[in-house]
């Protein structure tokens, strides 16, 4: 839920014409953008703002440079789609920790990565860059395997090298084909824009949806429904205005912060979801999102006691912005995160 003392509210006699001309406005100049606004072009990959925890990112920073066959997102996205960041979690198939190894395979390929003397599981600082040296070692493997060597590596790391190898790339098996495409999803919502990114094609849908629910009273938990009264918060109200394009984000707002590449304030375009954060170095500590509608404001669902209204979006906790994507959406994990961060 938004912090009070941060949501600046447009004042009682604020004229909706002139907003909705605003939100007008922006997006026909935004739409002129769809023909010609460039991808990201290719150089060194950084790591987009508050992506990964701030006690990971020089971790993964480092070894996400191990090899040519990866990078510092992609490593992040393998991370993200194994545990969230938790360097506690379990599988039912008994995988440990921040990188999910099973203790077999740590056996054989766990590194001591901050050279203290020994190689445990648990510890961040020995299993990312562990899950590095591994990635790469699989590189090796199908490194003479046509196609893309990245591609191959993640497919090996989930099928196994040597259906790769005989393969001769990627297998047809749906889950392995699924794991290369989750992770090259995740990989852009990890990495840093290196020019424009490509305006949504779906925004003016989304926007539309939310307008229409504008002076709806919050409620905490809220997805809308009938026995709700119709009432959202604010996760439930991006979520629910990202379905209506067919597109399904996650319940909570940090996950949703996962869900395409993210433009800098001043590439703002109308539909991008725009995130509030209580570390602004740590996009897991988001606890607030909106959509936003051009000109520096945003519609959202602030807090018990509001209404879904339009605010600026300019504020101290304001995180960053993610511009949504149909590949980026299916790519994020389903499992629930925090309820804390539901909005």
């Amino acid at each position: 839920m938004r912090r009070v003392w941060l949501a600046i509210g447009v004042s009682a006699g604020l004229c909706l014409s002139f907003v909705a001309l605003l939100v007008i406005g922006t997006y026909t100049a935004a739409a002129g953008l769809l023909g010609g606004a460039a991808g990201a072009a290719g150089g060194a990959v950084a790591l987009a703002k508050g992506a990964v925890p701030a006690a990971y990112q020089p971790l993964v920073q480092k070894w996400g440079n191990l090899c040519p066959a990866i990078n510092p997102a992609l490593l992040a996205a393998q991370l993200y789609q194994e545990s969230g960041w938790n360097p506690r979690a379990t599988s039912p198939a008994n995988a440990l920790g921040i990188a999910q190894f099973i203790p077999g395979t740590w056996a054989s390929h766990g590194v001591d990565g901050d050279r203290d003397g020994d190689r445990d599981i648990w510890d961040p600082a020995d299993a990312i860059p562990s899950a590095a040296s591994y990635d790469c070692e699989l590189a090796t493997y199908v490194r003479k395997v046509p196609g893309d060597p990245t591609d191959n590596m993640l497919a090996a790391y989930n099928a196994g090298a040597y259906r790769v190898i005989k393969s001769s790339g990627v297998p047809g098996i749906s889950e392995t084909k699924n794991y290369v495409r989750i992770i090259r999803s995740l990989e852009k919502s990890f990495a840093r824009p290196v020019g424009r990114v490509e305006p949504s094609r779906q925004a003016a849908t989304a926007i539309h949806f939310a307008q229409s629910k504008l002076g709806t009273p919050y409620l905490w938990g809220g997805n809308g429904t009938p026995d709700q009264g119709g009432r959202f918060d604010c996760s439930g109200l991006t979520q629910a205005a990202y379905r209506t394009v067919g597109i399904e984000l996650p319940r909570v707002a940090n996950d949703q912060y996962n869900a395409g590449p993210h433009p800098g304030r001043d590439e703002l375009l109308p539909g991008d979801l725009v995130f509030f954060s209580d570390d602004l170095t740590d996009s897991r500590a988001i606890h607030h999102v909106g959509i936003y509608v051009g000109g520096g404001y945003m519609i959202n669902a602030p807090y018990t006691g509001a209404v879904i209204r339009f605010d600026k979006i300019d504020t101290p906790d304001y995180f960053g912005a993610t511009r949504v994507t149909e590949d980026g959406a299916k790519a994020l994990p389903t499992a629930p995160a925090a309820e804390s961060n539901a909005g």
